[in-house]
C-alpha cells in the first residue's frame, strides 16, 4: 500500500531529482525518492550493525579476564629493554 507524502526539497534537490527523470533513468520523482529512501534504509541498517559489532568488541574487551596492562607499565617495560640492549 502507497502512503502519499508531502515534502519540501532544496531546489537543487529538486532540480537533480527532475534532471534524473528526464534523462530517462526514473520513470517519476516518486521512483527517484523511493530509490533514494531505499539506499538511507541500508545506510542505516549497515551504521547499526557497525554500531552493534563496536558495542560487542568493547564489551569483550570490559569482559577479557586478562590484567590490565597501562601506558606507565608499557613505558617501564620498553625503558627496561632498552637499558638491557645497551
Amino acid at each position: 500500500m502507497n502512503e502519499k507524502l508531502s515534502i519540501s526539497l532544496p531546489s537543487e534537490m529538486v532540480a537533480a531529482i527532475k534532471a534524473r527523470v528526464d534523462a530517462g533513468s526514473y520513470s517519476s520523482t516518486s521512483e527517484v525518492l523511493r530509490a533514494a529512501v531505499w539506499v538511507w534504509l541500508r545506510e542505516e541498517e549497515e551504521y547499526q550493525q557497525r554500531i552493534a559489532a563496536i558495542r560487542q568488541k568493547v564489551k569483550a574487551s570490559l569482559d577479557d579476564p586478562r590484567p590490565n596492562v597501562s601506558l606507565q607499565d608499557i613505558d617501564d617495560w620498553i625503558e627496561t629493554l632498552a637499558a638491557e640492549k645497551q
